[in-house]
């Protein structure tokens, strides 16, 4: 799959997350690698059969200080997992969906159990827009 049409389909995904997230966020990057780094995996400790999907990099916006500039966070997503893991094109979308809500709970400052409760609602259905 060329980047052009991987981007396409994170667009498409954005569009299923949940909006009050999608509105609220401000100052982030959504940046497309093709693969998380072995620097990078050693960095989080990350196993052998770990698969890394995505990365949230900044100051999630419960610990900044408002009046520091900050460059945008980003939150990267890797290509060759996503196309790797996706049984099929709706498949993928959900993938990439999943990944940028986990990681754009991480720019929210979200726990891990409310990140889990937003995915949840996510693969039910409850929180999609459109």
């Amino acid at each position: 799959m060329t980047r052009s049409q991987f981007e396409q389909h994170v667009a498409d995904a954005l569009h299923t997350i949940p909006a009050r997230f999608r509105d609220a966020m401000q100052n982030l990057a959504i940046v497309i690698e093709d693969e998380p780094d072995d620097e990078l995996l050693e960095e989080l400790e990350a196993d052998e059969d770990d698969t890394l999907f995505g990365l949230y990099t900044g100051v999630p916006l419960t610990e900044r200080q408002w009046a520091q500039e900050t460059l945008p966070d980003r939150i990267i997503l890797f290509q060759g997992p996503h196309e790797r893991e996706a049984e099929d094109e709706d498949d993928l979308i959900a993938s990439i969906g999943e990944t940028l809500i986990h990681e754009i709970g991480h720019y929210f400052g979200l726990s891990e159990e409310e990140i889990e409760h937003i995915e949840n609602e996510y693969w039910r259905g409850d929180a999609r827009a459109d």
